[in-house]
């Protein structure tokens, strides 16, 4: 069996977008295709199945033909709610985590993070510069750990990292790769670079 079949890919676009004016980030578009699109194109070959984490517009999500789930709370607590939310459904033995808005990441971000994770339960990415933890992988055994972290109040994302011994895999020279969209100017930057 492939190590991708052991992977479910979750798409993380289950925020506000308050810098994107509120707008579902997700489905802003680029190049007239929604931006999560982007992120699926990417994601698709590396694992064995995609789901998509969103509380919002969830039938304009389904089109894509995915299964798509919200947070088990309904307050936008950010990435960990998605990532509760797909731990307790997925069935795969790992969930490899990607936020809606980085349409560059890389295309061996499975592979590496898979490989190098060691005997860790769970890593996440970063570069040259700084920690980029919602590119995470999380072996489902964490459900319950990140079920009491969130029960206690806790909401920032590094911190569960290092509760759980997270390892960082470290992407050389691809910094740039981990640039995400957070404002409509970035979006049409975006657009412009390519065409």
């Amino acid at each position: 069996m492939s190590f991708r079949q052991l992977i479910t890919g979750v798409i993380l676009a289950g925020g506000r977008g308050s810098r994107m004016g509120g707008q579902d980030k997700g489905l802003v578009p680029l190049l007239s295709k929604p931006l999560y699109q982007y992120i699926l194109a990417r994601l698709s070959p590396q694992v064995g199945q995609v789901i998509i984490n969103a509380n919002r517009n969830q039938a304009r999500y389904r089109e894509s033909q995915l299964t798509v789930i919200s947070d088990l709370n309904h307050d936008f607590s950010g990435p960990l709610a998605g990532m509760q939310a797909a731990l307790h459904y997925a069935k795969t033995e790992w969930l490899l985590f990607v936020p809606c808005d980085v349409p560059d990441f890389p295309l061996n971000l499975a592979k590496k993070m898979f490989r190098e994770k060691g005997t860790h339960l769970a890593c996440y990415a970063q570069d040259n510069e700084r920690e980029h933890p919602t590119f995470a992988l999380l072996h489902n055994s964490l459900k319950t750990r990140l079920d009491d972290y969130l029960a206690r109040g806790d909401r920032k994302l590094m911190l569960f990292m290092r509760e759980i011994d997270a390892k960082g895999i470290i992407f050389t020279s691809e910094s740039d790769t981990f640039i995400n969209l957070n404002t409509l100017e970035d979006s049409r930057l975006w657009e412009r670079q390519r065409k």
